[in-house]
């Protein structure tokens, strides 16, 4: 092994601690303080209060989860595209489906951001397809005909897709 061969080692390792210190500043510590459960900065409080931001939570899971499910999916097809093995044909499907999911990630959150502009305090937008699932928070059991018209111009003007499917979460 030559110096520049151990100059590349000792670049790529740094890297990659590096990389793993970054990672446990964003994401927080690897560990769970396993010490007094009772003290307010704990890792986990057992103490849970029911709030009205129950439905403000699972806005922000359902999304978090459609987004990871969606970089999982582009990246399991660019790994495809990216193979040398890969038929050119098989190429040009994987590619078209990696911009219709990419195409599709971005019109929901233009879609939900629209819909946030409207007044609606959540919104999540969902295309699967040629559907479009749109699930606000409203503290009223049915949208009146003229938010639903609002909503519907919303999506059209995002997507030209005219299955759409609106939902309400309270």
């Amino acid at each position: 092994m030559n110096k520049k061969q151990s100059g590349i080692i000792v670049t790529l390792v740094v890297l990659i601690v590096f990389a793993g210190y970054l990672a446990t500043k964003v994401n927080g510590p690897l560990y769970v303080n396993d010490g007094d459960f009772s003290s307010e900065k704990s890792a986990i409080s057992l103490k849970e209060t029911k709030t009205a931001s129950t439905a403000s939570t699972y806005f922000v899971e359902a999304k978090l989860s459609r987004d990871q499910e969606s970089q999982r999916t582009l990246q399991t097809i660019k790994t495809l595209i990216d193979d040398t093995n890969t038929p050119k044909a098989q190429k040009a499907t994987a590619a078209t489906q990696y911009l219709n999911i990419s195409m599709a990630s971005q019109n929901e959150t233009d879609i939900e951001l629209a819909l946030k502009a409207l007044g609606y305090n959540e919104a999540m937008c969902s295309i699967v397809n040629d559907k479009v699932q749109i699930l606000v928070k409203s503290d009223k059991k049915q949208l009146t005909e003229e938010q639903l018209r609002s909503i519907n111009d919303v999506v059209m003007s995002k997507t030209k897709l005219e299955k759409i499917e609106v939902k309400i979460k309270e």
